[in-house]
């Protein structure tokens, strides 16, 4: 589970009821609500398929509840295999691949175990690199598009709530609930995009690159023991990919 993001978003709410003080109750609308949550529901399902749409749950909660693999633990591991491979040789590693818990790294060694050429599975791995970034690219750009939409619909909001204040100006009593659908469609739109959405699209690129540079890691080891390299010469390998701070030999 990702505590930042959780703590981010208690402290980020948690400050904006803090400004309001007592007077919540003043800024829960229905009509508000349905304009914003509902219209940009509606819209997203205009944009994007449905099966898209109901993936969105999905990639809101990966957002939360997913952590990426330790770099250096999975040097840790590689080199470990490596230790074994130098020993015994690349066939050796048959009998542990079904407890290697990474499938990206699974499927390396299966390939490396069943003779592969080392070009042939370069290319393989390198290919479902690319995918794997495409489908987080994809729900990057769905959490950016919600919380473009989210502003976007709080604007309509503010604009019906302003024309039926202005229909209705010779009614004091209309002004005060049409000018608060105008006014708490554009706050609860900000609040949509700017506290969940779009931050939410920020880290999902982030977690991108982070697992990407795992599988980097992962192949390049791969390679090394296809290629039988000495284990120190590859952990020093795998460690550049690391930042300084994350870097722990095995051999210390």
């Amino acid at each position: 589970m990702d505590i930042a993001t959780i703590i981010g978003i208690v402290v980020a709410f948690g400050l904006v009821l803090f400004a309001i003080g007592d007077a919540v109750t003043g800024f829960i609308d229905t009509a508000s609500i349905a304009i914003v949550i509902g219209g940009t529901f509606g819209v997203f399902l205009v944009a994007y398929p449905m099966s898209n749409a109901i993936g969105v749950i999905k990639i809101i909660l990966r957002t939360i509840l997913n952590k990426p693999d330790s770099g250096n633990a999975i040097v840790t591991q590689l080199i470990e295999l490596a230790q074994i491979v130098r020993k015994e040789g690349i066939l050796a590693l048959e009998s542990r691949v079904g407890d290697i818990k990474h499938p990206f790294m699974s499927k390396g060694l299966q390939m490396a175990i069943d003779g592969q050429e080392p070009s042939e599975i370069e290319n393989i791995l390198y290919m479902e690199m690319d995918k794997i970034g495409e489908r987080h690219m994809r729900g990057a750009d769905m959490m950016t598009a919600l919380g473009t939409f989210a502003p976007s619909m709080g604007m309509i909001g503010t604009l019906v709530g302003l024309v039926l204040m202005l229909a209705n100006m010779e009614d004091p009593s209309s002004i005060g609930p049409s000018m608060a659908v105008a006014l708490l469609t554009t706050f609860y739109g900000a609040l949509m995009a700017n506290i969940i959405f779009l931050p939410m699209a920020a880290k999902l690129k982030t977690r991108s690159k982070e697992e990407l540079l795992v599988h980097e890691v992962i192949l390049s080891g791969i390679q090394s023991l296809v290629a039988g390299e000495n284990p120190r010469v590859m952990e020093q390998k795998l460690l550049g990919y690391l930042p300084p701070k994350d870097r722990k030999s095995s051999f210390d």
